[in-house]
């Protein structure tokens, strides 16, 4: 039984916004039933979907770390082998050839200790980073 409990719990701490909705939906087709004004439904819908939903989201949403220089809230973690590879490219201790060899080895890595043995999942996220690193490989040619 604590297993159903656990899943509840997680439930309601990471979905609430379904939650919250299937209650709304809920509360209207119970409102005109026991009330018996057939617009309470509408009325109990517009206010929790389109009023009370926004307004929780909002007030509930994460807010980005203060030391964050960029602000942007969507960044993925940093990681200090990836900064240290970073640096030695751009100081031209290494070349094109080593990067992207050591890039690749760093990312199976990753893959191996987050238990993507299959790397289909991790494809997508793989790469993402190696985009970037393009991307700013191309920037620092610049």
């Amino acid at each position: 039984m604590t297993g159903f409990l656990r899943r509840i719990a997680w439930n309601l701490r990471h979905r609430w916004r379904r939650v919250f909705a299937l209650l709304v939906l809920g509360g209207g087709v119970a409102a005109p039933l026991l009330t018996g004004v057939w617009w309470t439904l509408p009325l109990v819908w517009f206010f929790g979907l389109c009023v009370a939903l926004p307004v929780f989201h909002t007030l509930t949403k994460p807010l980005p770390d203060a030391g964050d220089a960029t602000g942007d809230a969507d960044a993925e973690p940093v990681d200090p082998a990836l900064d240290a590879l970073r640096e030695r490219y751009a100081r031209g201790e290494i070349g094109d050839d080593e990067f992207e060899r050591r890039l690749d080895r760093l990312l199976e890595t990753e893959n191996a200790e987050t238990g993507d043995g299959v790397r289909s999942a991790g494809d997508d996220v793989a790469d993402r980073v190696r985009d970037g690193i393009r991307r700013e490989i191309e920037r620092v040619r610049e």
